[in-house]
């Protein structure tokens, strides 16, 4: 798939902004659709099945996590935060939802459409894992974002205990340093282990059989985190 066919969804309410991106990812490009409100962006998202989605937090009808929290119960497309708002809480939230990437206005156009090519990279190449993972008791849909037990019954992940997950997934039977966990969930400006430590014991209970005694997902004393599997199919 080439840049000419991705198709880009904004939701952004200011004028300036609208122009400013437009012209950014048209040059460069991109199709590019422009949506002033969360309403209209979530037509425009199910109508046109954008390749990847920006999102200003301060709709004037909805705030921006509800569209991403939105967006993610039917898609996994990529979704950037285009937004003012500088407070940790906020972007820990965005991420939490769903989100991918954060990014502060005001923002470096160059740095933007970088950000976004190397989104699309990954997921266009498939390093965003989409197979089912074994995990004994428990699989793991990664396309779908599913967990089920061997009984049927439903294990409800959160967006960023998803993210962690196909993180530790894609870098295989490898360790995974907490500095490389903390960039490529929370972002590069993130820097407290504690937040990861949290959401690590959370996916144990989650889906170990004896959390105190992890099979899957081990711990690699001072250095981060390993997946134990054998495949992902």
């Amino acid at each position: 798939m080439t840049e000419a066919m991705h198709l880009m969804l904004i939701f952004e309410d200011d004028q300036g902004i609208q122009n400013i991106l437009r012209m950014l990812f048209e040059a460069n490009g991109f199709r590019v659709i422009v949506a002033d409100t969360a309403a209209r962006g979530a037509q425009d998202a199910r109508l046109n099945r954008p390749d990847v989605v920006l999102v200003d937090l301060g709709l004037p009808d909805l705030d921006g996590l509800h569209v991403i929290t939105s967006i993610r119960t039917w898609s996994p497309v990529p979704i950037i935060v285009v937004t003012a708002r500088s407070v940790e809480s906020q972007r820990l939230a965005a991420f939490e939802r769903g989100a991918d990437d954060y990014v502060l206005k005001p923002f470096s156009p160059p740095e933007l459409l970088a950000r976004v090519r190397a989104i699309l990279r990954r997921h266009v190449r498939g390093e965003l894992p989409m197979g089912v993972l074994d995990l004994g008791d428990v699989s793991v849909d990664m396309a779908r974002r599913v967990a089920r037990r061997l009984d049927g019954g439903e294990v409800r992940l959160t967006p960023l205990e998803h993210r962690i997950l196909e993180t530790l997934v894609r870098h295989g039977d490898r360790i995974v340093t907490h500095a490389t966990l903390l960039k490529e969930v929370w972002g590069p400006r993130r820097e407290d282990s504690c937040a990861l430590r949290v959401y690590i014991g959370s996916l144990r209970r989650k889906l170990e059989v004896d959390p105190s005694q992890p099979r899957y997902i081990r711990t690699e004393l001072g250095v981060g985190y390993r997946l134990a599997i054998t495949d992902i199919y």
